[in-house]
């Protein structure tokens, strides 16, 4: 019997220790990605003890690159991009520039070549989408105005990213690193490479968008959910290694574009929750990985450029991120949401890393260094987000400077001047603009009832506009926006958005200006639901609850009619 069992025993150390370590992170209300970092780095060759075999990690990190990159990719909305796309096209790619320009600027004090420090600024630019997504799921934010502008502006500086990676190994040879020997210039190079990149994202979009669906229906229909999931795996990892093999592109934007390409198939959810648990547990040996690489003892031989390193994500990106979105003229709540989003930097700035050490830009110490960071950084993120309240409550205190940032004194904040007098009494009040929103609004203007629509993100408040439908922009938390929206005079507050934290204040707010009016609440479960009845909120739905009722009815008429 053949006894090397190398791999057995890289995953078995790795999978427990992760489990052992993450678990510790999350009962300190860390992020669990903390833990699996600390497991590569006790079974690294830089620590005591066991050391797991690195060649066998790092394949094992290629797979959960693909697998990380596929579910980037799933999450991928081209939809959701645009409707944020005046504050987050503009705000990731300034955040990105400064981010760089200050990491960059030093390592240029360090004494480190442009390749290095220019790798280094970029790799401190782009926060992890995993530490983000999971942060605002945790929330309840993830549905949010604001959520969804720091999932568009994340997505920005992934597409960023993925240019990066594209075109760094093309750049290589020119910024003093390695990179394969040919007569061809800088420019040439560049060019055959965006045109390789180019005919690999026709090729998705054209033959993958409608090959790649009709194979899972083909699949779908053997009703195996087994033969389901291997056929997700196997395309989203054929298509990667087919990518780099065919057109000359990484494992990482070959996996993206899968996901993205199934996105857009009916197919989503289901690959997505089918996938999730082996998305998951290869994304836990990539950062395990990840881990292995990092030397400790940089805390102590470079303490100065580890805590330069930590500013430059949690403080220079987060100043960055306050001072793009309120020049943008978004609210203050937006403004601090996306800036504790973003205060970390997680697998593309790994991944990046990776490669500028491959490529002989990046030294040993600038990819310990990011890691270092990342660990920092993801560890202090929960407390960014605690420090949301009080800097709101700071700006408060100064009033000039908040009636300058609080949307209510925009223009747009007040319904236009020729809003007929319908729309300004007995009407309803409908805070949010999303998915539940807009069916109500539908429904609403079916049966001839007005509305308001009150909104945090501007351009949905500006299309709604250009559609003559009565909408507000601003924080319904906000007394002056509710006053805008006129609910003195409403007959009804229905709550629509998913940031149910916010809710007691709305309707508190309401009620104040208007005693007598009713209040619906919109609710993620029943606990919150009976916490919310409890506080006197008002009618009180539960998505799960309502599907019931409506699927028990249905089956009861069923029954009557053939009895």
């Amino acid at each position: 019997m053949h006894h090397d069992i190398t791999l057995i025993t890289t995953l078995a150390a790795g999978f427990g220790l992760a489990l052992i370590l993450g678990f510790i992170a999350a009962r300190l209300k860390l992020p669990a990605l903390v833990g699996y970092l600390l497991a590569g780095i006790a079974i690294g060759p830089f620590t005591p003890g066991f050391i797991a075999d690195s060649h066998v990690a790092g394949q094992l990190a290629e797979v959960g690159v693909m697998l990380l990159m596929f579910g980037v990719g799933l999450h991928f909305s081209i939809d959701d991009l645009l409707a944020v796309r005046k504050i987050a096209l503009p705000g990731a790619v300034v955040q990105m520039v400064v981010a760089t320009a200050l990491g960059a600027g030093v390592a240029s004090l360090w004494g480190w070549s442009v390749g290095a420090a220019l790798v280094f600024g970029i790799s401190l630019s782009v926060a992890s989408t995993v530490v983000l997504l999971r942060a605002l799921e945790s929330r309840g934010m993830l549905d949010s105005a604001n959520g969804r502008i720091a999932v568009g502006w994340l997505v920005v500086e992934d597409l960023a990213m993925v240019l990066v990676l594209v075109l760094l190994p093309a750049l290589a040879p020119s910024l003093g690193g390695q990179g394969d020997a040919t007569d061809r210039s800088t420019a040439m190079t560049i060019a055959i490479t965006l045109a390789q990149v180019g005919g690999f994202v026709a090729f998705m979009l054209i033959v993958g968008r409608r090959l790649f669906p009709w194979v899972l229906w083909q699949v779908a229909k053997t009703g195996s959910r087994e033969l389901f999931t291997l056929c997700v795996i196997a395309a989203a990892v054929s298509i990667a290694y087919g990518s780099s093999q065919v057109f000359g592109v990484s494992f990482a934007l070959g996996a993206f574009f899968a996901g993205m390409v199934l996105r857009e198939s009916r197919f989503s959810e289901r690959a997505a929750e089918q996938t999730l648990p082996l998305q998951d547990a290869f994304s836990v040996l990539f950062f395990v990985s990840v881990g292995m690489l990092f030397d400790p003892n940089i805390v102590l031989r470079e303490p100065l450029h580890l805590l330069a390193t930590v500013g430059v994500i949690v403080i220079g990106k987060s100043l960055a991120a306050i001072a793009v979105v309120l020049m943008l003229r978004y609210p203050v709540r937006t403004a601090v949401t996306v800036s504790a989003s973003l205060a970390q930097v997680g697998e593309f700035s790994f991944i990046l890393a990776g490669l500028g050490m491959t490529l002989g830009l990046l030294p040993k110490e600038g990819n310990d260094l990011i890691l270092a960071g990342a660990l920092i950084s993801i560890a202090l993120n929960p407390l960014m987000f605690s420090f949301a309240g009080p800097l709101e409550r700071w700006f408060a205190r100064y009033p000039k400077l908040s009636a300058r940032l609080d949307p209510s004194s925009n223009p747009l904040s007040e319904l236009p001047m020729s809003t007929e007098s319908k729309y300004l009494s007995n009407q309803v009040v409908l805070v949010g603009w999303g998915r539940v929103g807009k069916q109500i609004a539908g429904e609403l203007t079916k049966q001839g009832v007005p509305f308001v629509v009150v909104e945090s993100n501007r351009e949905f408040v500006e299309e709604l506009r250009r559609r003559n439908t009565p909408a507000v922009w601003g924080d319904a938390t906000a007394e002056g926006v509710l006053i805008q929206a006129h609910v003195r005079d409403a007959r009804a507050l229905v709550i629509a958005t998913s940031e149910t934290v916010q809710v007691r204040s709305m309707v508190e707010i309401a009620r104040t200006l208007n005693p007598g009016v009713n209040v619906i609440v919109r609710s993620h479960n029943e606990e919150e639901a009976d916490l919310l009845e409890r506080d006197g909120a008002g009618k009180v739905f539960v998505g799960e609850r309502e599907l019931a009722q409506s699927m028990v009815g249905s089956v009861l008429s069923l029954v009557k009619l053939q009895a």
